[in-house]
């Protein structure tokens, strides 16, 4: 059985949509993960999983970009007898996002696994021009302004003239990357309200199924120094449209425990 959730890839101008990449992508990000939705009660702290959902539609929603031409192809696809989503990236962006709301506590473990065909020989954390993953999650977190410097308030309130939407705050991404070593913590090179974290890295482990497994209450301790708000989304990505290279990525059931 095979579901997807694209639109057709139409040639565009490479540089016209770098113009597109960083804050502008990161607040197209976060406002999508605003949408209300019902809190879920702690029986029910659970992603829909690709492997038992008929289509991708409505639990897994498409992320476009403005003036991206090119996106990111997610389908579910049969895999060494499990269903899950592969994602096709050249040269083009787009995700997956769920919307949640969940009050971490003390502790909640997000666990998935994950292949990657390659890495992005130009990949680079540290570099806006190398800010491409062959597979990443983003958690997302509500805005706390009590915590903000007036700067970044300024800046939000800029953004929801915009957007017409005030954004969310905090963001965790975990990463597949390519010079980082793996279990770096590091602010996004566009922004530091997003914390990148590489739970795999380089070229040793493509080709193979990885499980991952972190507490996203240590991590955001780790990456912000402050204890998590409530989680508003989650979100998966493969991209490759600022290095402008090619990759495939599959993932499997993303959960949260």
């Amino acid at each position: 059985m095979v579901a997807e959730l694209q639109e057709p890839n139409v040639t565009g101008n490479h540089q016209h949509r770098r113009f597109q990449r960083g804050i502008p992508r990161l607040a197209v990000i976060l406002l999508l993960f605003l949408h209300p939705t019902p809190a879920l009660t702690s029986d029910e702290l659970f992603l829909a999983p690709f492997s038992t959902l008929q289509s991708l539609a409505p639990d897994w929603e498409v992320l476009k970009f403005p003036n991206i031409d090119r996106m990111t192809r997610y389908q579910l696809v049969q895999d060494s007898g499990q269903q899950v989503v592969k994602a096709w990236t050249d040269n083009s962006a787009s995700g997956l996002i769920a919307r949640v709301q969940i009050e971490p506590g003390d502790s909640l473990v997000l666990r998935w696994r994950w292949k990657v065909s390659s890495v992005y020989q130009e990949g680079n954390a540290r570099s806006k021009d190398g800010d491409d993953y062959p597979a990443r999650i983003y958690v997302a977190f509500e805005f706390e302004p009590n915590n903000a410097s007036f700067f970044e308030r300024a800046k939000r309130k800029a953004a929801a003239l915009v957007f017409g939407e005030e954004l969310p705050g905090n963001a965790l991404n975990y990463i597949w990357a390519n010079q980082l070593a793996k279990g770096t913590v590091m602010a996004n090179a566009y922004t530091d309200t997003t914390q990148m974290i590489a739970v795999e890295s380089g070229q040793s482990r493509v080709g193979q199924w990885v499980t991952e497994e972190r507490d996203i209450v240590a991590d955001y301790r780790q990456a912000f120094g402050s204890e998590p708000p409530r989680i508003v989304g989650v979100a998966i990505m493969s991209d490759s449209d600022n290095t402008g290279e090619a990759a495939t990525a599959w993932y499997g059931d993303v959960e949260l425990k």
